[in-house]
């Protein structure tokens, strides 16, 4: 979360492969004006590559603006 309206899917992409091996970037957008809403999802091969992802890349700058990293309700809920 707290995406910076430049942030695309392969800035994303080349972001994250920096911490484990990306499979999926996806930047959910308003259907009319195309812009992003400020949040993206990142999926990791495994459950370790995101959780090593979430704790040494949250709070991080991008584009001046410190990105908010945490797992996706739905994992949330399978974990439950």
């Amino acid at each position: 979360g707290n995406l910076d309206e430049k942030a695309s899917e392969a800035l994303l992409t080349e972001l994250f492969l920096q911490v484990g091996p990306v499979v999926y970037v996806h930047i959910p957008r308003d259907r009319i004006s195309q812009v992003h809403q400020g949040y993206g999802f990142v999926e990791f091969q495994s459950e370790e590559d995101a959780e090593y992802a979430i704790k040494v890349m949250n709070g991080i700058k991008f584009y001046g603006k410190p990105i908010k990293l945490n797992k996706s309700s739905q994992d949330k809920k399978s974990l439950d």
